[in-house]
């Protein structure tokens, strides 16, 4: 989205309707009101027409930008969350109807399979990792998720989507690539809601 784009969201953004979620203050920033505005206006026709263009993989990867008095992050974050559920849920009843229940469950099965196969690999070898100048995520603390994850896969360990989803990393040289563990966070939560 671009500056002009956010200007004429914002031109169009009525200062008397009260804000959808709180806002704000002093030197904290937070999510572009027009911005979250908007797509939560698109995920809402697309759920009420039933479009199968938008889904919950398009909530997930919804990004917004950060400025002075937007809404508050964890506020929006938790509301992307049931709109996410509501998106997967009705995916899930659409591949239960037509694909039929045990081929629904031997997907859900395949994908959490290649989510384990991957986290198999030795600790501090479970990602690719970055040059010795360049930072990413903390190996030791990537690898405590994967672990939990692992844990919630093999043995039914209690881990929830939520804790997935807010998983957060500290950086360090030569840590793992970030994109290949949003990745594997982001598929291990579509097994999850998957399987709800």
């Amino acid at each position: 989205m671009t500056d002009s784009d956010l200007d004429a969201l914002t031109a169009d953004d009525d200062e008397q309707t009260p804000p959808a979620f709180p806002l704000t203050s002093g030197r904290r920033r937070g999510y572009h009101r027009a911005a979250v505005d908007a797509f939560l206006e698109s995920a809402r026709a697309a759920f009420e027409d039933d479009r199968g263009d938008f889904g919950a993989e398009d909530v997930r990867f919804a990004s917004f930008p950060l400025v002075k008095h937007g809404y508050v992050v964890s506020d929006v974050d938790a509301a992307l969350s049931r709109v996410e559920d509501a998106f997967a849920s009705r995916s899930r009843e659409r591949a239960v109807r037509t694909l039929g229940v045990d081929a629904w469950v031997a997907q859900a099965r395949e994908e959490a399979q290649r989510v384990l196969d991957h986290l198999t690999r030795p600790a501090r070898h479970r990602f690719a990792r970055t040059g010795i100048l360049t930072f990413g995520y903390r190996l030791d603390e990537v690898d405590h998720v994967a672990d939990r994850i692992s844990a919630y896969l093999r043995e039914g360990e209690a881990l929830t989507v939520e804790q997935v989803r807010g998983a957060a990393f500290r950086m360090q040289r030569g840590g793992y690539r970030e994109e290949q563990v949003d990745a594997l966070l982001d598929a291990t939560v579509e097994v999850m809601l998957a399987v709800r």
